[in-house]
């Protein structure tokens, strides 16, 4: 097998999938050093190659293999700089915290040691290490909030980490709420209800994230309910996330929303200039980067939206100073990170309030576009023409065009009445103005 050949094959399937700019950053560098036995090995210049890969793009590079070869490959990474030895008992280790919690994916690099506290995060770190310290006990359940990339996936894997390295034999579950959806719409199509009862029922501890997302979901709705109490009952650990506070998440049942009350919630704000320099100098020395003051400086002012986007530029930045020979500086960050320092700065848009409205509500962006007058719909709609009239300089029939095709008197009407459910509904307009918040630069 010309495995030259091979590689130039699935390179060509990456490259139509990624576009252009991110093939050469990321996937061009790459060699492939082994194909035998179904397991392909392949070179990468260094860590932060292998772990944004893995992050962004943890199947691309199979799914490439088995269109080229049509059949399956296990692939495998080896860093330039580390010894073949240790990449492998790296790698070894990896997958074995991974499978802790009974063969529940765990992100190993979500741990406590690489969570770094400051003043908007320290109640939700404190809580998250009594919790891991003391199961069923302190704070259940553990309700957590805050905005996009703020770390709440990061503390609540945490949590689950540390149990499976302390308690070997918990049963730890860790779950997005959209992979709980889908578990259970496929054990009701299947008549297995009691084998997921059986799954979700005797766990020591419970990580459900974005519990937001369960909005609308009725089925889901129950069968969590019913989950909740018999975890409560027998005093075992329940860790949820979410983008919002209880009293906030629409479309959730009131009987939900009174369970996830009853013990501490806690939240994370928007991270400091202070602290984002921290987690700066924190991911620059777990990476082995070298980041003078002046870049961590620079990057923690001029990122405003999250830390999860201060990571990625971090690692983007490193990425081509190992490519280029150029050092890490305020010149390079200009040039590289131009397209999200645009980004951070771009006007509000008809587009993205639509996205935000839809994903907040749980409705469906042509749904939203579409003549249904049903409150579900509806409500979602008239919020969104709302927040689109406050922050944009649209007429009243631009806005409609953007919803559909609907006229000027649609909107006045929509406005008019979000208008009076907020002065009349003080969550609801606690509601609106978190979405307004949120969209706004």
């Amino acid at each position: 097998m010309d495995i030259g050949n091979t590689w130039k094959d699935c390179l060509d399937f990456i490259e139509r999938k990624v576009g252009k700019s991110t093939y050469d950053l990321w996937f061009k560098p790459m060699k492939l050093l082994e194909l035998k036995d179904n397991d392909a090995v392949l070179s990468v210049p260094n860590r932060f190659f292998r772990e944004w890969i893995e992050d962004n793009y943890p199947h691309l590079i199979s799914e490439a293999f088995e269109w080229v070869m049509k059949d399956n490959i296990n692939v495998m990474f080896r860093i330039e700089q580390e010894p073949a030895a240790e990449f492998v008992r790296k790698d070894a280790n990896i997958r074995k915290v991974r499978q802790a919690g009974k063969g529940i994916f765990l992100n190993p690099k979500y741990v406590f040691d690489t969570f770094v506290v400051g003043p908007s995060n320290e109640l939700v770190h404190a809580a998250a290490l009594a919790v891991s310290e003391s199961l069923g006990k302190t704070y259940n359940p553990l309700f957590i909030y805050g905005d996009v990339g703020l770390g709440k996936t990061h503390i609540i894997t945490a949590i689950g980490n540390k149990i499976a390295d302390t308690l070997p034999n918990a049963n730890v579950i860790y779950v997005s709420s959209e992979q709980f959806t889908n578990e259970v719409v496929s054990a009701i199509r299947h008549e297995k209800m009691s084998d997921l009862k059986e799954k979700y029922r005797m766990v020591d501890i419970l990580l459900l994230d974005d519990v937001q997302f369960i909005a609308n979901k009725t089925q889901t709705q129950v069968e969590f309910f019913h989950t909740f109490n018999a975890l409560y009952e027998k005093q075992k650990q329940i860790v949820i996330s979410s983008d919002r506070p209880p009293k906030e998440l629409s479309d959730i049942t009131d009987r939900l929303k009174s369970r996830f009350t009853m013990g501490l919630i806690a939240d994370i704000k928007p991270p400091t200039v202070e602290l984002k320099m921290a987690i700066l100098q924190k991911k620059a020395e777990l990476h082995k980067i070298i980041l003078p003051d002046d870049i961590v400086y620079f990057l923690a002012t001029k990122i405003k939206s999250n830390i999860r986007e201060l990571e990625g530029c971090l690692i983007k930045l490193a990425a081509h100073s190992n490519l280029t020979g150029r050092p890490i500086n305020v010149s390079l960050a200009k040039d590289v990170l131009k397209d999200i320092f645009t980004d951070e700065l771009k006007p509000v848009t008809t587009d993205n309030i639509q996205k935000i409205v839809c994903e907040h509500f749980g409705v469906k962006l042509p749904e939203l576009k579409s003549k249904k007058r049903t409150k579900e719909i509806a409500l979602p709609r008239q919020m969104a023409m709302y927040i689109t009239k406050r922050l944009t300089e649209l007429s009243l029939g631009d806005i409609g065009k953007a919803f559909g095709g609907k006229d000027h008197a649609t909107v006045i009407y929509a406005c008019k009445q979000i208008e009076a459910k907020m002065e009349k509904d003080e969550e609801f307009n606690k509601t609106a103005e978190y979405l307004i918040n949120k969209i706004k630069p």
